[in-house]
């Protein structure tokens, strides 16, 4: 391996999206240098031809491939590159939805690795901020089946069987492949999911895109992908302070909250990855035994497999603290 810097905290260039659905709180509460309606922001990123740049350190400028397959475990931990190689296994986005996102479906990893070579999409929501009447739709509101959702998929009643839930800052939902779900208008959220660009969508409002053409619909794809049992997305956790708080745990990705009022130190010997620290409120200067690194609301870091232990220095932080079990 050629000589290289050590690794240290790594922060990414956000690779923003804009919308037709997108709004403007990814500038105005999350800081992100956007224009426009832009309704995601992309953290971390190892999908093809979306893939992160480093935006601090020594490092800086290289691509997240080019770490994974310079510093391969020492990045991401043994048994995340013996499973995953130069694959970089998650994506994490902050999502601004000004109007309903489409009504859509994700495959799981078997479905989506005999369709697309890729990994299925299992992804877990935290709610950041909220509008009067912010809503998500997450599966059916009755008891469903492929007859009764294809009639009413033929009668443009699709709306009609969702099931909507009214959401507030600091829920927390898991979306299981095969569950039917719609990010609605008035939602800044926080996502955590497999690294996969694969959506079905299946009712998208008859709503033109940003060049103006109605968006293509999967209905045949999204069939087979649909799961109809009740998916049971929300995720029941407590604030705990100076300690992480479990919010859900997939075979895919764990989520901790981390609400800080003092300094702490993070014991990161035990944890079998990297760590990504998404920061919701607040600011802390992080530091190894020698780098440090200030990380403010909306900004997200990657904490290497190889360090052993983070400081934070902080009065007033607040994170959602990833790794994969």
């Amino acid at each position: 391996m050629i000589t290289i810097s050590p690794l240290y905290p790594l922060k990414f260039q956000p690779i923003l999206k804009q919308k037709v659905w997108g709004g403007n709180k990814l500038q105005e509460l999350l800081e992100k240098n956007a224009k426009g309606n832009v309704g995601e922001s992309w953290e971390i990123s190892g999908v093809e031809e979306n893939i992160s740049k480093i935006a601090n350190g020594p490092l800086r400028g290289n691509t997240l491939n080019w770490a994974l397959k310079n510093y391969k475990e020492k990045l991401v931990g043994e048994s995340v590159y013996k499973n995953f190689g130069n694959q970089f296994p998650l994506l994490f986005k902050f999502i601004d939805a000004r109007e309903d996102l489409s009504v859509q479906v994700h495959p799981d990893d078997l479905l989506a690795k005999a369709r697309h070579n890729s990994f299925g999409k299992t992804e877990m929501w935290y709610i950041l901020d909220v509008e009067k009447n912010g809503k998500l739709t997450i599966g059916f509101n009755q008891p469903m089946d492929k007859k009764k959702y294809l009639h009413s998929l033929s009668e443009n009643k699709i709306t009609e069987i969702l099931n909507v839930e009214a959401v507030k800052k600091g829920d927390a939902f898991l979306l299981k492949p095969g569950t039917v779900h719609a990010i609605g208008a008035g939602v800044l959220l926080a996502e955590i999911q497999q690294t996969s660009d694969i959506t079905y969508r299946i009712y998208d409002w008859d709503r033109p895109d940003t060049n103006g053409q109605l968006r293509e619909l999967h209905t045949d794809l999204a069939l087979e992908a649909l799961d109809f049992n009740p998916p049971n997305s929300k995720l029941n956790y407590s604030d705990v302070k100076n300690s992480p708080s479990t919010i859900g745990i997939t075979d895919f990705f764990a989520v901790n909250k981390l609400v800080l009022s003092e300094n702490y130190v993070k014991d990161l010997e035990e944890v079998p990855s990297f760590t990504v620290y998404m920061c919701l409120e607040g600011s802390a200067v992080i530091e190894t035994d020698d780098y440090s690194e200030e990380i403010n609301k909306g900004e997200t870091v990657l904490i290497p497999a190889q360090i052993p232990e983070l400081k934070f220095n902080t009065n007033s932080a607040s994170f959602l603290e990833v790794y994969i079990p």
